[in-house]
């Protein structure tokens, strides 16, 4: 061995070699030294599927268990199952779990979800790294995997169906999903992973472009006592295009017959810049017509280009046996495709994390900051609206249409070749995309903090958190263990958000010169009781949680598990689950193309919620003038009285925290000589005080005459459009289940499915605000696969469907059509060089889907990954 460490090390690094060695002699240089020290270094061996049915999960209760006796659902995904699967990376293979919803905003961005209510933002859905929180402060979820660990780093995946609160939190109200990453002192060694692929095949709006993502990981224990380990990633490649065209307003000149490419009120889904914000009720030729200005595709505003880099570097400490101390710095530099209420083009966004945690067998505690800045990005909807006004504004472009139309129309002209015209004459000199004109427009309005006159997003924000747990009955009441099977767990934490105030997106309305702060205290205690030869465990917990703002909030839960046998396992549970509002969901203030999104607490919104009436309502009202005006004959003056009875006030009030109470059956169990795994949930979902935004217009008029204030709010310049965060009236109900069942057909074939039903039941009142369910009746997933046909060769086919399903969104609704995928890998290992080779894609067949409105087309991705370890 050590010939061969010393004529590696001359070869490498002599000086002469030093300074001109290549990525490709050093890649040699390790195959050389490998062949002849392989006996000494661990092979790669794939085991047995059944054998992490065995395996120990902490996140259903915060301890080790059993994951077949776990007192709530989770899945299990562990390392073996990450390398054979056929997605690209352990982040894709989370949506083939069962009871998984995946959501694809961009190439480099997936949103994970679990039992309804989903969005591309989940605040209700928690993603922890080793138990560290990894969202982005301001909008309080994860930007997708930023600060994950690389592939390579990643040792097992919990994923928490449902309800997490009375242990986690805030916001754990539909899922949880818990990364756990390598021990360095457990995996040691250098690897390496690159992997090179392409997509956009048969895409009309784009060529064929290649994607890379290189890996690398380093871990050494030192001794017995300190450790460390290394991990970056660097990854590029071009995203997925969003170009949905369909109208978002039909029928907005339905009283004059003028649909499709007729309608001068069109909204595409994909175009921005046409939105409600920017269309004018024109009186033209004695009838009213809806008109909005031109705006700009989503393919004519962003850049596709996709760059996401990331890293951590951790110290680990074991100062005496079962003790352990580390330290981790993580980040994430990510240029990528977002979505939230507008679309974003992320840009030099940056996230930055520290965390130090201990771990002993009875007490384990961390602390952590988590810092967010969102660089050069910009908001794609103001972009578009701003280019426009550079070179028109919108009262100079609406009277050019008015006058050219009535020209038109004096003319001889018909009215759609009249709305034509005019259009044309209003949009002479706009900007064209793709000219150096258009380019230097949206360099220099991406640098501008105001969405009324720029569309810069420019955020920074911090998040603080410490917490600590203790087993009271590992060593302090052992006793109460060991003679009575009674476990007590009990912890707390300490959070606070804390944002600077860019004048646009967050301002302090008490004290401009000061960052806002947000805080939350809470603690839980849980106990665990063995009855019956331990065939019978209960699990009781209760927690509880004070935020600046609002009241103190209490959280039960209560399981029952039943093993008649090892093999079989019954559970039955119910717990109750909170989030207070984001960041963004309290203190946003936001100023966006005449509409002005704000934040629930009073603070915010004081005044604002009192006098404002509901959009709704206004645009009934508008409408009714119109047709009045239209078919009726009457002057807009008098269409303005005789309807100002549909005019409603907002009654709805500042926000509170949003909480659900979820019931939940269940049952994992083995048979036929552990060749069939079996696992089936059921639930029941009772939500209330539902987050949601309403739309309103506050007039602008000091008069409380009502024939003032229904002028007003007839014309556009004389009215405030705001959409406040609020809480909707609606207490909702929705239910679901999932089975899930994985067999041994022969030999080492693996035969699995998994179905996931979910259904919103009822509601007790329709108060119009939208709930938003977003979730799929029905989702399959079929896989076969052995990973080891042959002792180096082994192979992964998964087929997964989706049902249609209703999306409704402030920015788009509409249905979402079904689809179903084909991805697929084949893996061969080298073991004498310790490689790992694997060609694989996803949506094999190539046909082009989404997964929500307003997000990408998702074509085929195909790629080769080779892995080595050293």
């Amino acid at each position: 061995m050590k010939q061969y460490i010393l004529f590696y090390l001359s070869l490498c690094f002599n000086k002469y070699s030093v300074l001109r060695i290549t990525n490709t002699s050093l890649f040699v240089c390790i195959l050389l030294f490998n062949l002849k020290a392989q006996k000494k270094i661990q092979q790669i061996v794939y085991k047995d599927t059944v054998r992490q049915l065995s395996e120990v999960v902490v996140t259903a209760s915060r301890m080790p268990e059993n994951v077949l006796k776990s007192p709530i659902s989770i899945a299990l995904l562990d390392n073996r199952a990450i390398q054979n699967s056929a997605a690209p990376s352990f982040y894709d293979a989370i949506e083939n779990i069962k009871g998984v919803q995946l959501l694809t905003p961009s190439l480099g961005f997936k949103v994970y979800n679990t039992r309804g209510f989903a969005n591309p933002t989940n605040v209700r859905f928690v993603q922890l790294v080793d138990g560290v929180d990894n969202q982005a402060p301001h909008i309080g979820s994860p930007i997708a995997g930023a600060l994950a660990p690389t592939d390579l780093d990643v040792d097992h995946v919990e994923i928490l169906h449902g309800a997490a609160s009375a242990l986690y939190g805030m916001n754990a109200l539909n899922g949880l999903v818990n990364i756990f990453s390598k021990n360095p002192f457990e995996h040691q060694g250098l690897s390496f992973q690159q992997k090179t692929g392409a997509n956009h095949f048969n895409d009309n709006n784009t060529s064929v472009h290649l994607f890379s993502e290189s890996n690398i990981r380093w871990a050494k224990a030192f001794s017995n006592t300190f450790a460390t380990k290394i991990n970056f990633e660097y990854l590029t490649g071009y995203d997925w295009i969003s170009d949905n065209n369909t109208d978002l307003n039909p029928n907005g000149n339905v009283s004059l017959n003028l649909f499709g490419t007729d309608n001068p009120a069109y909204d595409g889904i994909n175009a921005y810049g046409n939105e409600s914000s920017n269309r004018r009720n024109l009186t033209l030729g004695g009838k009213r017509y809806s008109v909005a200005r031109t705006g700009y595709l989503e393919k004519e505003i962003a850049d596709f280009s996709l760059r996401n880099i990331k890293g951590d570097v951790s110290l680990f400490v074991r100062p005496k046996k079962d003790w352990e101390v580390s330290y981790t710095y993580r980040f994430g530099i990510l240029d990528n495709l977002y979505q939230r209420t507008n679309r974003f083009r992320l840009r030099d966004y940056r996230i930055d994390q520290h965390s130090i945690s201990f771990k002993s067998p009875s007490i384990q505690a961390k602390a952590y900051l988590t810092h967010e800045n969102t660089g050069q990005s910009y908001n794609i909807r103001s972009m578009a609206e701003n280019i426009e006004r550079t070179f028109k504004s919108d009262d100079t472009w609406f009277t050019d249409f008015s006058n050219q139309f009535n020209a038109g129309t004096k003319a001889g002209m018909s009215v759609t070749d009249a709305l034509q015209s005019a259009r044309n004459l209003a949009d002479k000199g706009r900007p064209q995309p793709h000219t150096a004109e258009f380019d230097a427009l949206i360099k220099k309005l991406g640098d501008i903090n105001n969405w009324d006159v720029g569309a810069a997003l420019r955020v920074q924000s911090w998040l603080y958190h410490v917490e600590a747990q203790a087993d009271l009955t590992q060593q302090l009441f052992s006793a109460l263990r060991e003679k009575y099977g009674l476990s007590i767990l009990t912890g707390f934490d300490y959070r606070m958000f804390e944002v600077l105030p860019d004048g646009n997106y967050f301002i302090n309305p008490t004290e401009p010169n000061q960052n806002l702060t947000y805080n939350k205290v809470g603690g839980f205690v849980q106990l665990t009781k063995l009855l019956l030869n331990d065939k019978l465990k209960l699990n009781a917990s209760l927690r509880a949680d004070k935020n600046q703002y609002f009241d103190l909030r209490w959280n039960p839960r209560l399981a029952i598990v039943y093993s008649p046998t090892d093999d079989q396992n019954i559970r039955i549970s119910y717990q109750n689950a909170y989030r207070f509002p984001s960041l963004f969901e309290a203190f946003s203030n936001v100023n966006s193309g005449g509409v002005k999104r704000v934040g629930g607490l009073p603070i915010m919104s004081q005044g604002i919620f009192e006098n404002s009436y509901f959009k709704t309502s206004v645009d009934a009202f508008q409408t009714a003038i119109t047709n009045d005006v239209n078919k009726n004959g009457l002057t807009t003056a008098q269409a303005v009285v005789k309807n100002k009875g549909l005019l409603k006030k907002n009654d709805y009030g500042y926000i509170q925290p949003e909480s659900v109470n979820s019931f939940e059956i269940g049952y994992k169990g083995l048979w036929f000589d552990k060749r069939l795994y079996v696992d089936v949930d059921f639930y029941y979902n009772q939500y209330q005080n539902f987050m949601a935004q309403v739309e309103t217009n506050l007039p602008l008029t000091q008069s409380a005459n009502t024939d003032s204030i229904a002028f007003a709010l007839n014309d556009r310049t004389k009215n405030q459009r705001y959409r406040l965060w609020t809480n909707s009236k609606t207490t909702v109900f929705n239910y679901g289940g999932s089975i899930g069942l994985r067999y041994r057909v022969y030999k080492d074939f693996m035969l699995s499915t998994n179905a996931s039903y979910a259904q919103l039941d009822h509601k007790t009142t329709n108060d119009g605000l939208e709930e938003a369910f977003n979730t799929p009746r029905w989702i399959l997933n079929v896989s076969l696969n052995n990973r080891k046909i042959t002792e180096r060769l082994g192979f992964n086919v998964n087929l997964k469907w989706q049902e249609d399903f209703l999306w409704q969104s402030s920015l788009a609704t509409g249905n979402v059509p079904a689809y179903s995928t084909i991805d697929g890998q084949i893996t061969y290992i080298l073991p004498a060089q310790n490689l790992i080779l694997k060609l694989g894609g996803t949506n094999l067949l190539n046909k082009y889907y989404y997964n929500f409105l307003a997000g990408p087309s998702v074509g085929g991705f195909y790629y080769l990954s080779a892995t080595f370890n050293l």
